[in-house]
Formats: structure tokens, C-alpha cells, sequence
């Protein structure tokens, strides 16, 4: 009976096939998620624009060191806990899509912590800039000017390692839009604050440092402001009750805390590495840059071709972002085959977008360049490479959407490779030698690119084809199972029937609340309560039914919806006195 139950769900996902409006609905789901965080990319983009055009109008000196302290900053730092931060998608993500909201709390309140520990090392590597700067024989004057920038930089990881957290939670719960609303009012505030700080009192690249910070620290409050006010808006405590409990919350005494974390940064490391690893072949672009036989205009181009990777760059990580919560969701509620529709319709989605990004670049490959300068030299190799560049978003935006598959049917570990061979063992030694080697100079950089993406980009599609969504969709459960919380026989549960359809579990040792909703569920479980000795003459015509999921009836895990039949209130039972029974859909007692 099992083995014919397991090789249904096998077939399942080759019987399955959506139908146009499940696949119009979905598209409308990643649309809700993936446009404002498209927007809140690019009004990003557009602060970090202001940023570098203040420290343009403080002079060249101040722009050169300007532009090594954020080159150093995004290598080093912002790269860094971005990273880190992409490890709680999976966890939040089906947690949230399986309505376990105390997980996604923890995990998020896990995360923060990781990020803030993470931020100490970056704080000392900031703070040693002008040393290090100064062993690898870089100016005196433009290290001065970036080890100031960094050290007025510092509190932005504080602001940054909350940030990054609070916006996946949001996002993994769906809530997008106020995360750009934020973001819109903080950047409208960034060139007035900007403008005071840089020029008004005269602070300078300081004060240009300073601002962008002021400017995170505002869209941090905005956004604690909005789930504060959600608290007061309705009954609900999955988004503000992970605020107001401590960050640390009775870890010595519950093992679960330890699986949280243990399984966050099986998630974390990895993830980082693979966002780090594809953002710093930039950075390495540009150092090569500097090699060639006219580093002035390559390093030019290449600072034009970062800028106009990183505008295209905000759709496919919208999309990244949208299908890995729609992926994860789905995964945790137990429905593989909207998992896979979810996939199919954000690749897809890809695919269009990135044509539309090759036809851009080339047409308008001339115009783009005069954007930044007028120089003719650099003008002529950047209309000839942004062909290139469009033919690399071919491939990029398709790749950068599949690790957002990957990310949340929680398998960033096979992104971090392919990414490392990708670029680092196709593109870069390509890179190399066309450019050093062939001497097609920076245009074989950005071949080298191209080999890359493309590598990337079909070895990420490949593994994403081959998926086979019902047994991610059972990992996501036993994921789930592992990280419950658990309560021993030492604990007392309290049931108290508030209305038609919740209740609230308190469970006195580790001092948890939780309300969760009812919902109808395949599996039934009947708890009748025992006395010590095994009778129930204690308890004699009590009986609860829960109907959900028990991750384990040995050792009295809980991880269920439940209603509480009879009505009975203040009921309260040592664990210890409850007999498990497994009962048969069906089944009447």
C-alpha cells in the first residue's frame, strides 16, 4: 500500500500538467512579488548613482578614492551579508508556506544575530583599509580619502544586517509593496540628506558616507514603523511578535534552537559563496582592466559596463527573488506540482526579459556610453562591447532566476558550484587568454564573460529540469519535522479554544505562545488524555481531536492545526499524561 502511495507521488509530476489559468495566476503571483522588489533594486541603483555624482562634484581625487572604498566595501561587506542573509529564503519560505510562523520568526531573529556576529570581522578589515591598501602600493592620497569612506561607513552594516533579513521575511510572506514604498521614501530624503552633510557642512566624501547610511537607517524604521502597525491592524503575531521576543530565546534549553542554527548556516555559507563568488568576477574584470595596453579606457569601459550590469542586473533578481519564495511557499505547503508551475512561469519569464536587455544594449549600444562620458575612446570600445553585455543578460537572467529555484527548494550548495566552475574555471581562464593571450584585450574580458554565463546559465537549467518536485517537496517536510519545536514531559500544554477555528499552545518550559490557525487536513489524530498509571478515569469523557501533521507521537513533538472537540477551555495536562494514537482518515469513535 505504501510502496503503490510512494510510486504515485514518483509519477506525479509527469501526469501533471496547468492549465492556462493556473499558469495566468501564477504569473500574477510573481508579478505582486517580483515588480516592487524590481523597483526597490532600481531606486537603489539610483541612490548609489547620487552617491558616486556628489563624490564627482568634490573632485577626481575624492571620486578615485570614492570609487575604491565601494569597491572595497561591496567585495568585502555588502557582497558578504547579502550572501548570508539569502540562507534564511528556504527556511522562512516553507516554513511560511507550511503556517509554522514561529519558525520564520526564529529563523529570522537567527539570522539578524549571524549577520550582526558577521559584521564584527568586516568592521576590523574597514577599519584596516589604508594599511592594506597601502602594502598592495596604492596612492597615499586616494587610500586616505577610501579608508575615511569606510570608517564613516561602519554603522551601515548595523543598519544592513537588519535590513536584509527583515525584507526576505516580508518578502517570504508575500508583503512586497511596502518594502518599495519604504525604499521610495528613503531614497526621495537620500539627495536632500546628501547634499547637507557632503556640501552644506562641508563633510565631503565623509559626509556622502554618512547619508547612505541615514538613508538605510530610515527605510529600517519605516519598515518597523509598518509591522508595528500591522500588530495594532489585526489579531495576528507572525511578523511583530519576532521583534518583541528576545533575540536569543531559550537556547540553552531547547535542542530545536540548535538544529535552527546549525541548518541556517548549512544554508547560509553556501549561498554566500555563490553570490560572492558571481559579484566579485566583476571586481576581478576591473583589476584585469587595469593590465591592459590602455588600462585609462579599459578600466573607463569597465566601470560603464558594471554600471549598465547592475541596471539590468535589478529584473533578474526580482525574479530570483519572486520565484524563490513562490518555490519555497509552495514546498512547505506541500504542493510539489505549484512549485514546478511557479518555476516554469519565472524561466520562462526570464527568457523574455533577457531578449528584451540583448535588443537594448545593442540598439542602443552608442547613446548609452554619452550617458557617462565623452570621451571618444571610450565611447568607441563601450558601443563595441555592450553587444557583448546584452548577450551575456541572455544567459544571466535565466541563470540568476534558476538560483532563485534553487535557493528555495533549499539547494544553495549546488549553486555555489556551479557557480565556482562557471566562472572561475571556464570564465576566467578564457577571460585570460583571449584577452592577454589572443589580445582582443578588453573585449576578451568580456567574451570570457559571456563563457561564463553561458556555462553557468545551461549547467543551472539543466539541474532545474532534472528536478523532481515531489521529493523536494517531501525534504521540505522532513526540513520541517526536524527544526518543530519539541516539548518533553516536563513541559504542561494548556489548550484554550478561542473561537470556531484556533487555539493557543503554551508550552511552560520554554515559555512559547503560539495561535495557529485550523485548517482541514487527510491526516487525524486523536489525543485521549491519560493519568499516570495509563487510565483515563481522570479525564473520562475528554477528548481532543487534532487534525494537521505530528512530526513524532514517540517523543511528543508538535507541529499541527488542530480543533478542540467539545469546546473544553482551560484544559491543562502534563505531556507525560497524553497517549498518542494514530487513527485512519475516517475512523468514529
Amino acid at each position: 500500500m505504501v510502496a503503490e502511495e510512494d510510486s504515485s507521488l514518483t509519477n506525479l509530476q509527469h501526469k501533471y500538467s496547468p492549465t492556462m489559468p493556473e499558469v495566468v495566476e501564477e504569473m500574477k503571483k510573481i508579478w505582486d512579488i517580483s515588480f516592487p522588489v524590481a523597483a526597490m533594486s532600481l531606486l537603489n541603483y539610483l541612490k548609489n548613482m547620487t552617491s558616486v555624482a556628489c563624490m564627482g562634484r568634490l573632485g577626481s581625487l575624492e571620486l578615485a578614492g570614492g570609487a575604491l572604498a565601494i569597491g572595497f566595501t561591496n567585495i568585502t561587506g555588502y557582497s558578504v551579508l547579502s550572501g548570508l542573509a539569502t540562507g534564511m529564503e528556504p527556511l522562512c519560505g516553507q516554513a511560511i508556506g507550511s503556517k509554522n510562523p514561529s519558525l520564520a520568526s526564529l529563523t529570522l531573529k537567527r539570522t539578524i544575530f549571524l549577520l550582526l556576529l558577521a559584521s564584527l570581522p568586516i568592521s576590523l578589515l574597514w577599519l584596516s583599509l589604508q594599511p592594506l591598501m597601502l602594502i598592495l602600493r596604492q596612492q597615499e592620497d586616494i587610500t586616505r580619502v577610501a579608508s575615511l569612506y569606510c570608517s564613516f561607513s561602519l554603522p551601515d552594516l548595523l543598519a544592513n544586517s537588519f535590513l536584509h533579513p527583515l525584507r526576505i521575511y516580508l518578502r517570504c510572506k508575500g508583503t512586497t509593496w511596502p518594502l518599495m514604498w519604504c525604499t521610495l521614501i528613503s531614497v526621495l530624503l537620500h539627495l536632500p540628506i546628501t547634499a547637507f552633510f557632503t556640501f552644506y557642512i562641508s563633510l565631503g566624501v565623509a559626509g556622502v558616507a554618512v547619508s547612505s547610511f541615514l538613508t538605510n537607517f530610515i527605510s529600517l524604521l519605516l519598515l518597523l514603523c509598518y509591522i508595528y502597525l500591522e500588530e495594532h491592524k489585526s489579531d495576528k503575531t507572525s511578523s511583530s511578535l519576532c521583534l518583541k521576543m528576545p533575540l536569543l530565546q531559550s537556547s540553552s534549553r531547547n535542542s530545536c534552537n540548535d538544529e535552527v542554527w546549525s541548518t541556517l548556516i548549512k544554508f547560509a555559507v553556501p549561498s554566500c559563496i555563490a553570490v560572492c563568488l558571481e559579484w566579485w568576477w566583476y571586481e576581478f574584470m576591473t583589476v584585469l582592466a587595469g593590465y591592459l595596453p590602455e588600462p585609462r579606457v579599459a578600466l573607463a569601459a569597465a566601470a560603464i559596463v558594471i554600471q549598465t550590469t547592475s541596471l539590468m542586473y535589478t529584473i533578474p533578481t526580482a525574479l530570483s527573488a519572486a520565484v524563490s519564495t513562490r518555490v519555497s511557499n509552495e514546498l512547505g505547503a506541500g504542493r510539489p506540482e505549484k512549485a514546478r508551475t511557479a518555476a516554469a512561469v519565472a524561466v520562462v519569464a526570464a527568457v523574455a526579459v533577457s531578449v528584451f536587455g540583448l535588443v537594448g544594449t545593442t540598439v542602443g549600444r552608442k547613446a548609452w556610453g554619452r550617458v557617462f562620458t565623452a570621451d571618444g575612446f571610450v565611447l568607441e570600445l563601450t558601443a563595441a562591447v555592450l553587444p557583448v553585455i546584452g548577450a551575456c543578460e541572455l544567459a544571466n537572467c535565466p541563470q540568476t532566476t534558476s538560483c532563485g529555484i534553487l535557493r528555495g527548494s533549499a539547494r544553495p550548495r549546488v549553486g555555489a558550484k556551479i557557480n565556482f566552475y562557471a566562472f572561475y574555471v571556464v570564465g576566467a581562464p578564457v577571460a585570460v587568454i583571449l584577452a592577454f593571450v589572443w589580445g582582443l584585450n578588453f573585449m576578451g574580458l568580456c567574451y570570457g564573460l559571456l563563457g561564463a554565463q553561458i556555462v553557468c546559465a545551461i549547467s543551472i537549467l539543466t539541474v532545474v529540469y532534472k528536478t523532481d518536485w515531489n521529493k523536494e517537496s517531501l525534504k521540505a517536510h522532513d526540513l520541517k519535522l526536524a527544526l518543530c519545536f519539541p516539548i518533553t514531559c516536563n513541559d504542561t500544554i494548556s489548550l484554550y479554544h478561542g473561537d470556531q477555528n484556533r487555539f493557543t499552545v503554551d508550552s511552560l518550559l520554554t515559555q512559547r505562545s503560539l495561535n495557529l490557525p485550523f485548517h482541514s487536513c487527510d491526516e487525524c489524530i486523536v489525543v485521549l488524555p491519560m493519568d499516570a498509571f495509563g487510565n483515563n478515569s481522570s479525564f473520562s469523557g475528554k477528548k481532543m481531536e487534532l487534525q494537521g501533521l505530528i512530526s513524532s507521537l514517540v517523543s511528543g513533538f508538535y507541529d499541527f492545526d488542530a480543533d478542540v472537540v467539545g469546546k473544553e477551555t482551560g484544559l491543562s495536562i502534563p505531556v507525560a499524561n497524553f497517549q498518542f494514537k494514530y487513527i485512519e482518515p475516517g475512523i468514529q469513535f
